[in-house]
């Protein structure tokens, strides 16, 4: 297959699935580098993960793991609101407010360290995902994102967005740092430039975007989670810092690794990367609700994969199913290209979908009714958390990456 085909295929969640599936096997065979797997503490994971679930969720009614649950951090329903008043200018609007607000939160939403964001008005001192979340969100209400305000993310006011105006608005300073500032902030106008890229997704004459959601809803009772994902992959590519490129296209969160055979039918041109696509893929799963509550159905959510982030991958390092096989790789943070990195992340994928099936018998629910987006939220990443919480003072993960705000 050409370089082309390779690099349509390694931005799917098929090929996600199909290279940590093959990461997996070889742990299992125990010819990784960094990782040995103990597939008998799967069953005692998903015990923990239900308690978690049945605790924080007794009527199992879980929404999907989105952006939104982090605006409510607190109690406090701070979308609510502000949709209302876009809601004025009829369902479109609003939706494409909320793609806006959703795609800007989730790409600012990368490691925050110690970082914490005080809310005016509340007096609630936020620090990592949910601080970011609400800062972001801040921001948008405030027009930061648009070039003559209001709340909307246009091409002109993200092209011209710089690291200062970042810093004031999520209250960095010498005393309260906010890693990967810069990485950011240049992710940010690359969106912007994007835009301006792209006017078949998202508009040539205000090119905002809020316009994705046209792209994808025109004409449609229904949209495919996949075609969701293949739409910000495409849209977004220029968003993302040039790790790797095939054909002439920056495939973003796909990474090496020297040891991964190539599976039966995967194309040539994709031998030894793997990719995860992270942000995007927790993008997609946020902008459900978006096209849902605009009377949009989505199928074929199963088709996207767990998320290869700190809070899964803890989870699994803290419970045992997962050992480092030198424990001081712990001992300071990894670049997230570092083959121990891209093996803790492959693994997370293939283990959420091997908890999924036992958890979901403990919980008496089918896939129907606990899709994986559900089991994330109830779920894998809030049981990451307590774990984290429960072995480590400052609730860090078990292996440490070091963030350009461009990948977790």
């Amino acid at each position: 297959m050409s370089e082309a085909e390779a690099a349509a295929w390694l931005c799917t969640a098929e090929a996600v699935r199909s290279r940590a599936g093959a990461m997996l096997a070889l742990a299992e065979a125990d010819r990784l580098r960094h990782f040995t797997v103990d597939p008998m503490r799967l069953d005692d994971a998903a015990a923990y993960v239900a308690s978690v679930v049945r605790s924080a969720y007794p009527d199992l009614r879980i929404p999907h793991h989105a952006r939104w649950r982090h605006f409510a951090v607190g109690g406090i329903d701070r979308w609510g609101p502000l949709g209302a008043r876009l809601a004025e200018g009829g369902v479109a609007q609003a939706a494409r407010a909320r793609v806006e607000l959703c795609v800007i939160s989730v790409l600012l939403d990368a490691g925050a360290g110690n970082w914490r964001y005080a809310e005016p008005g509340t007096g609630l001192v936020l620090s990592r995902s949910e601080g970011l979340a609400v800062a972001s969100l801040r921001a948008f209400e405030a027009g930061l994102f648009a070039a003559e305000g209001g709340m909307r993310a246009d091409a002109d006011g993200l092209v011209r967005m710089d690291a200062a105006a970042l810093a004031r608005a999520f209250q960095v300073d010498e005393g309260n740092p906010l890693p990967g500032l810069d990485g950011r902030a240049a992710l940010l106008r690359g969106l912007g430039a994007a835009l301006l890229a792209r006017p078949d997704l998202f508009g040539h004459d205000d090119p905002r975007v809020g316009q994705l959601f046209d792209h994808l809803a025109r004409d449609r009772a229904t949209v495919a989670a996949g075609d969701i994902l293949a739409a910000v992959l495409d849209g977004f590519g220029l968003v993302w810092p040039p790790r790797v490129v095939l054909a002439g296209r920056s495939l973003g969160d796909v990474w090496h690794h020297p040891d991964l055979p190539l599976e039966p039918g995967a194309p040539a041109g994709s031998a030894g990367l793997v990719p995860f696509h992270k942000l995007s893929q927790w993008l997609t799963y946020s902008l459900i609700e978006v096209f849902e509550d605009a009377g949009i159905a989505v199928t074929g959510i199963e088709a996207l994969t767990g998320l290869p982030e700190y809070r899964n991958g803890g989870l699994f390092l803290d419970l045992g199913v997962l050992r480092l096989r030198d424990p001081g790789l712990a001992d300071a943070p990894l670049p997230p290209g570092h083959p121990a990195v891209v093996e803790w992340r492959a693994l997370t994928v293939a283990l959420l979908d091997r908890i999924a099936p036992p958890l979901r018998d403990r919980l008496g629910g089918d896939t129907g009714a606990l899709p994986l987006s559900r089991l994330l939220e109830g779920g894998t990443w809030a049981a990451g958390r307590q774990a984290a919480a429960e072995r480590r003072a400052d609730g860090g993960p078990p292996l440490r990456i070091l963030s350009d705000g461009t990948v977790f």
